[in-house]
């Protein structure tokens, strides 16, 4: 979790002095690397490594302390920021649902393998997906990197704004009134940083005046899961809340 070269980055800059509660602590990807530079390990001062803390836990310790969090302002640019930066993914409790695939025939190289994005596609292709949003108009038309127009929004007490930050969306898909996009993963994952479903609903929200939808999607113990979540409040980072989540097993593959 790179302990020591957020240490050594805080105690260069004096961000421990900081007033979080005032105002974000905007930091520099050049800062980043001359506070770090001494470090021998790549993992230890790879700016890239560094800023990536997609859960809770992969937070350094001076953030947990500082109750702390990293979000991308524009490219080479972050913001040290005060409040909570993370939506908890629960455990669907429901009744496991049977869901027979729309496809007649078997897809012999879905099952080869085991990542998100062979599973996401393997629950597009089954249309899954299409029967959680009730939207059998839905076709992939998002997947990649991109980077964000500019937008401001509020989080926690305080207003900032991001421009060109790359984001990366797993699969977006596109009906008649709606666009679904959707960040997957492979694993027992218990919270994930809001940035990740909130930045990529901001850039194709700014694009279309179709309702834009944020799902999250993992296959965990042999079920297909999928959670959405929506914000209340476009410019609001924590007013996201989810609205329902279901977990399948699929039958017919």
């Amino acid at each position: 979790m790179n302990d020591n070269s957020w240490k050594a980055i805080f105690d260069k800059y004096k961000i421990h002095k900081h007033n979080f509660e005032k105002e974000p602590f905007i930091i520099s990807a050049e800062q980043i690397k001359r506070a770090t530079s001494h470090f021998k390990k790549t993992n230890e001062k790879e700016v890239r490594i560094l800023c990536k803390q997609d859960s809770r836990e992969d937070r350094p310790q001076v953030f947990i302390d500082n109750k702390v969090f990293l979000l991308p302002t524009r490219n080479g640019e972050y913001a040290i920021v005060k409040g909570e930066g993370y939506i908890d993914i629960p455990l669907v409790e429901s009744t496991v649902k049977i869901y027979t695939s729309k496809l007649d025939f078997i897809l012999d190289t879905s099952q080869v393998g085991n990542s998100e994005m062979q599973h996401l596609d393997f629950a597009y292709a089954a249309s899954l997906v299409r029967t959680f949003l009730e939207d059998d108009s839905l076709v992939l038309t998002i997947r990649g990197r991109k980077y964000t127009p500019k937008f401001s929004f509020n989080v926690g007490n305080q207003q900032l704004t991001a421009e060109s930050v790359q984001t990366e969306v797993d699969a977006g898909y596109e009906g008649k009134n709606q666009v679904a996009l959707i960040e997957a993963k492979n694993s027992h994952t218990a919270n994930v940083i809001i940035r990740q479903l909130f930045y990529p609903f901001r850039q194709w929200q700014h694009r279309t005046t179709k309702k834009v939808k944020t799902l999250f999607f993992e296959k965990r113990e042999g079920f297909y899961s999928l959670w959405q979540f929506e914000f209340a409040d476009i410019n609001d980072y924590n007013s996201i809340r989810l609205t329902k989540c279901s977990r399948y097993e699929i039958s017919g593959k």
